[in-house]
């Protein structure tokens, strides 16, 4: 199969940009994709992380994301920056007429999202936005079990993210610690679209919300050994009443968002509970998918194995264990198959318009911090 070149440029390389570099290297796993991306520029402001990609074999090193997106060569952005950087760089690279995939939350704030994805929706640009566990094999078998109709009338839904990240006291403190560069909203901002994704593609639409936000450690050390205070929420839990196409009652949806989550890891799950029926995954289990079923009085739940048969074909056989990096390869090959128009009814990555509704859940969310009370979300 003739696969089309894509170059790619990406704009702050930590630990994600590094991701991208490595699914590129795998991307033979993938069978017949259309697309056949390279990385072949880096703009980063860290010496070190520049010395990495340039190691790495990467062409085109920048200090400044400016140089990057005046590079002719570059077809596609990846920006990976700190929330306060989305809006100036995400404009930019609109303006430079790069197609680009950003992470989330796109702007520090809802007025930040709104001037991003207007400018998306004024221009030719192709953009899409990171969330790459929905990819997991079981999260898809959920989402096409909810499609399917088998719920029957909707009683509840649960979704969220929950990691051990900043459980150790000690650690040092980081960025998405700090408002003035994750912004107000916190750890919403952060892990709040890996939870809006299924939710949202579902078309389960957010009508108010109550929110319980919680910080818990209050300071922090800096690199000097320096107390800094921690002025950005640790965990959200937030009680939404929600609403469906398939159904006129309102049903209470939750959607869980926590940095500070003992006994987890990295947990995402997604919970879809109906009279007829329900489904379950988290990447806890990641081999584990459990259906509910309610036939003539009898409750039963049925738990498969869904394997390694993820969104888009691979080499590695059905029966082995899908894992994170899996998720960002099939995250990716999503990407590039729907920028090409060839992505079918496949699981696409999450759009700007999910992405600014889950900064209206996000901005109610504040109010109901501050007035104790279920908010309506803003038009």
């Amino acid at each position: 199969m003739t696969q089309k070149s894509v170059r790619v440029g990406i704009i702050g390389g930590g630990l994600m940009g590094k991701e991208l570099l490595a699914a590129t290297r795998r991307w033979d796993a993938l069978v017949d994709h259309s697309v056949r991306p390279e990385v072949i520029a880096l703009a980063d402001p860290s010496p070190a992380v520049r010395d990495w990609f340039s190691g790495a074999g990467v062409s085109n090193i920048y200090e400044g994301y400016a140089e990057l997106l005046a590079n002719p060569d570059v077809d596609v952005v990846y920006i990976a920056v700190p929330h306060n950087l989305h809006e100036e760089i995400y404009l930019a690279t609109i303006a430079a007429g790069k197609d680009f995939l950003g992470e989330k939350p796109f702007g520090i704030d809802l007025e930040a999202a709104k001037k991003i994805v207007a400018a998306v929706q004024s221009s030719k640009v192709f953009v899409r936005v990171s969330s790459e566990m929905p990819f997991y094999p079981g999260a898809q078998g959920a989402i096409n079990y909810v499609k399917s109709g088998a719920l029957g009338e909707i009683v509840e839904v649960r979704a969220g993210f929950l990691h051990s990240s900043d459980l150790d006291i000690k650690k040092p403190i980081n960025w998405k610690r700090q408002v003035k560069f994750c912004g107000a909203i916190g750890v919403m901002g952060d892990l709040g679209m890996h939870v809006a994704h299924v939710p949202t593609r579902l078309g389960l639409q957010a009508k108010s919300v109550y929110s319980i936000l919680d910080k818990i450690v209050e300071t922090r050390v800096d690199n000097q050994g320096n107390q800094v205070a921690c002025d950005t929420f640790d965990n959200a839990v937030l009680a939404i009443k929600a609403t469906s196409s398939s159904q006129t009652r309102e049903f209470p949806m939750f959607w869980e968002m926590k940095r500070i989550a003992p006994g987890e890891s990295n947990s995402w799950y997604f919970t879809a509970m109906g009279m007829n029926g329900g489904v379950r995954f988290s990447t806890r289990n990641p081999q584990v998918l459990e259906r509910f079923t309610y036939k003539d009085g009898e409750q039963s739940w049925i738990e498969t194995q869904p394997g390694h048969k993820g969104n888009w074909p691979v080499i590695t056989g059905g029966i082995f264990e899908f894992g994170f990096p899996d998720s960002l390869l099939q995250m990716w090959a999503a990407f590039f198959a729907e920028r090409e128009g060839l992505l079918g009814d496949k699981f696409g990555c999450a759009r700007v318009e999910e992405v600014l509704e889950s900064h209206k859940v996000f901005d109610a969310a504040m109010k109901s911090h501050s007035s104790h009370a279920a908010e309506k979300l803003s038009n």
